[in-house]
């Protein structure tokens, strides 16, 4: 079983910074496919980042390209959004999410694991 817990959510104004980070369980971290989702009350979820199992490659939803950078460190079983440049539409829930076949979709539906989630919340 794979646990992922997601930390750093907090209230930023906007223009402001946050670094989430996603702790996870499982000594086969470093072959696990790694996503950032999010959904805003009322919204469906929707695709925010991915990295491949070795940090290699990376893609990003259209709305925060440029201004979020997902980054991992496999040492440390840890992956990290960071999210600059912040602007009100970014409000929500933040979930990080793991593919164990490694791979780093879009689709929501490839993923085995998600944490809880941590709250984001910009103020204009």
């Amino acid at each position: 079983q794979v646990q992922l817990a997601e930390s750093g959510g907090g209230l930023m104004q906007a223009g402001g910074s946050l670094r989430l980070s996603c702790a996870a369980s499982g000594r086969t971290f470093s072959t696990y496919g790694m996503a950032w989702f999010r959904q805003a009350p009322g919204k469906e979820r929707e695709f925010v980042a991915a990295i491949s199992w070795s940090g290699s490659s990376t893609v990003y939803a259209d709305s925060v390209e440029g201004r979020f950078t997902i980054s991992r460190d496999n040492y440390k079983n840890t992956v990290y959004l960071q999210m600059n440049s912040l602007v009100s539409e970014d409000t929500a829930v933040y979930y990080c999410a793991a593919d164990t076949g490694g791979s780093y979709s879009r689709r929501a539906g490839v993923y085995d694991y998600w944490g809880q989630g941590t709250q984001v919340t910009v103020s204009s």
